[in-house]
């Protein structure tokens, strides 16, 4: 099901030490927009992370091409908040999807985000954070959240928020409420991570990049 052609959907990712996880997670947002048939960026904002991460996503940028990842790292660890900031200047997108890439949440739920927002023409869709068995989960400060913005809203919001940090999440949905933006929810299941606390080694990653780059280069 494609989505209007006029819609484009920019992902910032903003990253710290996550060279495990972020050819997984490009692997399965790239899978997610071409099954859904969207029009899509991701922007990785890496913070000068020691452990190699901005190398990783270099070989990403040669795999999937740089119209689709764009790295936009800065030089140190600067804060969540300005990451998005700094995301946004590079976004060519209309809209903005927030996500970790600490694989906490699949990016499968992204198109039911872009299905809600079309729905209720929502200026903002947050996911909503349910136990397995449909309790909510409820806010804890570290518990990030997918969300989709229009793009405008979200260029507004940053100009509004002075927090740093997770904290600078939950002041953006309380600003968004302020300023009489419109938000929808989908509720999206906690226990559904991309997989458990295992991370996969760093051996394994590099072996698996090698196995996306010789597999890219032959079909």
């Amino acid at each position: 099901m494609a989505a209007d052609g006029g819609d484009k959907f920019s992902v910032l990712l903003p990253t710290y030490n996550e060279r495990e996880n972020l050819p997984l997670v490009v692997w399965l947002l790239v899978r997610t927009f071409r099954q859904s048939g969207n029009n899509f960026e991701i922007i990785i904002i890496d913070d000068g992370s020691p452990d190699g991460t901005q190398e990783i996503a270099e070989q990403l940028e040669k795999i999937y091409g740089s119209d689709k990842i764009l790295l936009r790292p800065r030089p140190r660890k600067l804060g969540l908040g300005t990451a998005y900031i700094h995301g946004m200047k590079h976004a060519t997108g209309n809209f903005i999807v927030i996500m970790d890439a600490d694989l906490s949440h699949h990016p499968k739920f992204i198109p039911e985000f872009i299905r809600k927002q079309k729905e209720g023409n929502f200026d903002i869709v947050s996911g909503t954070r349910y136990k397995g068995n449909g309790g909510v989960y409820g806010w804890d400060l570290k518990r990030k959240l997918i969300r989709l913005y229009r793009k405008e809203v979200l260029q507004k919001l940053t100009e509004k928020c002075v927090s740093k940090g997770y904290v600078f999440q939950m002041e953006m949905i309380v600003r968004a409420r302020q300023l009489g933006y419109t938000i929808g929810e989908v509720p999206i299941s906690f226990v559904d991570r991309v997989y458990g606390e295992s991370k996969l080694g760093g051996n394994e990653i590099v072996s698996f990049l090698k196995g996306l780059l010789t597999l890219f280069a032959t079909t």
